[in-house]
């Protein structure tokens, strides 16, 4: 998928989404996310950042988890965003002009793709082989597809801007489980003083992952 470019090294053999949930993800009950949601935010999320040879996926990432606290804070009731009437589309130079925060993107997106999925296969979103998957969101991202008035390329958006966050954030987020998504990239984490590395070209960096707890990988 063309948006996927931060996560392409990460797409070569990939695990069931029950396989990878069973084999890194807590057992996380959401808060905002119905049941049927919670479905197919890991099946989705499962092909944004498939586990392979590389390193772990979303799920085992704890991906899903990340998002579903995220949907908590301020952010996602739209409280750090200008919301105010009128919204009309223009130009992309003025940014967002929809009246729906994260959550709204949330809510309504999964069920726009819901009905787009069961109409066109006759199936549930995660019950579609890993291609099948993989083809639905390229669409959702590239195409005109309309969730009533929400476009799918602006939940395609939200969708991989917040696993992106939640793979590569600081654990403490509940996402980046075991420090997966930093070691996976080379990322030293959190460490307070990196002065003596400066300037030091071309030497491996020999210091392990570390998270604001203390977390070490």
């Amino acid at each position: 998928m063309q948006g996927l470019a931060g996560a392409a090294a990460l797409t070569s053999t990939t695990l069931p989404v029950h396989a990878a949930r069973s084999a890194g993800e807590s057992a996380y009950s959401p808060t905002f996310f119905t049941p049927a949601e919670w479905a197919f935010l890991h099946a989705a999320c499962d092909r944004l950042i498939p586990q392979d040879a590389v390193g772990p996926g979303a799920i085992a990432l704890g991906v899903p988890e990340f998002i579903d606290r995220q949907m908590a804070t301020p952010y996602a009731f739209g409280k750090l965003w200008y919301m105010q009437a009128p919204f009309v589309q223009g130009p992309a130079n003025l940014g967002y002009q929809l009246p729906y925060a994260p959550r709204d993107i949330y809510r309504k997106g999964i069920a726009g793709a819901a009905t787009f999925v069961q109409a066109k296969y006759g199936k549930a979103f995660g019950d579609l082989d890993a291609a099948t998957r993989d083809e639905i969101l390229s669409g959702f991202e590239k195409g005109d597809t309309l969730f009533g008035d929400l476009p799918a390329k602006i939940f395609f958006a939200q969708l991989l801007g917040n696993t992106m966050e939640g793979a590569f954030s600081d654990p403490s987020h509940g996402g980046n489980k075991g420090l997966g998504g930093w070691t996976t990239i080379g990322f030293p984490g959190a460490r307070a003083d990196f002065m003596d590395w400066v300037d030091q070209y071309g030497k491996q960096y020999p210091l392990g992952t570390v998270a604001i707890s203390g977390e070490i990988a």
